[in-house]
């Protein structure tokens, strides 16, 4: 027995009860909030919608940039000419037309008004023009009447009359006669449109 005596002393003496250490508090988790996943949604609406505009004005704005490096103005002439990938259009206020470019006479003593306009699109080019007399549109229609012959298509208003020519070629001529009192000074207006296939 003596030597378990010494055996408890060479230990440190009697034993003691173990007593384990005090718990480490956990952390506890806040509770969620209300109301932050609808407001995640909503900005992510908001970002969409902001992405949808910046495209929108970065198309708009590449489009605005691509018509006016096509569209060409001449300062001395005042012609405008727009070039598109089958043809170009031009447009003058001030150019002269002449019965060869129209296809037809031009209105005795009639002054032209504005609203010119060439195209060549696709092998195929237009020439419009107008043109303005005190005549009554009676006077105009008879004249045009003859000019066109019997086998062109009409069409007659109480306003005025449009005739239509089609030539060989393919070539067709419109003359539209129109007079109105409260219009260019109750003048009658003649519009003669030449379209030709080449």
């Amino acid at each position: 027995m003596p030597d378990s005596i010494d055996n408890q002393a060479s230990f440190g003496g009697p034993s003691q009860p173990y007593t384990p250490p005090p718990p480490v508090p956990q952390a506890v988790a806040p509770p969620p909030q209300k109301g932050s996943s609808a407001l995640k949604i909503i900005l992510i609406i908001v970002g969409i919608f902001v992405m949808i505009g910046v495209i929108v004005v970065g198309v708009v704005g590449y489009g605005i940039y691509r018509v006016a490096h096509t569209i060409h103005k001449d300062a001395t002439t005042g012609q405008i000419s727009f070039n598109t990938p089958k043809g170009t259009i031009s447009a003058n206020t001030s150019s002269t037309f002449t019965e060869s470019d129209l296809g037809i006479a031009i209105y005795p003593g009639s002054t032209q008004g504005k609203g010119g306009l060439r195209m060549n699109i696709a092998g195929k080019s237009m020439v419009s023009a107008n043109f303005l007399t005190a005549d009554s549109k009676d006077q105009v229609i008879a004249f045009y009447k003859d000019k066109v012959g019997p086998s062109a298509q009409s069409i007659m208003t109480d306003n005025g009359a449009q005739f239509v020519t089609a030539a060989d070629n393919g070539d067709t001529v419109t003359v539209s006669i129109a007079q109105n009192a409260s219009m260019n000074d109750g003048k009658t207006q003649i519009t003669i449109i030449r379209a030709s296939k080449g």
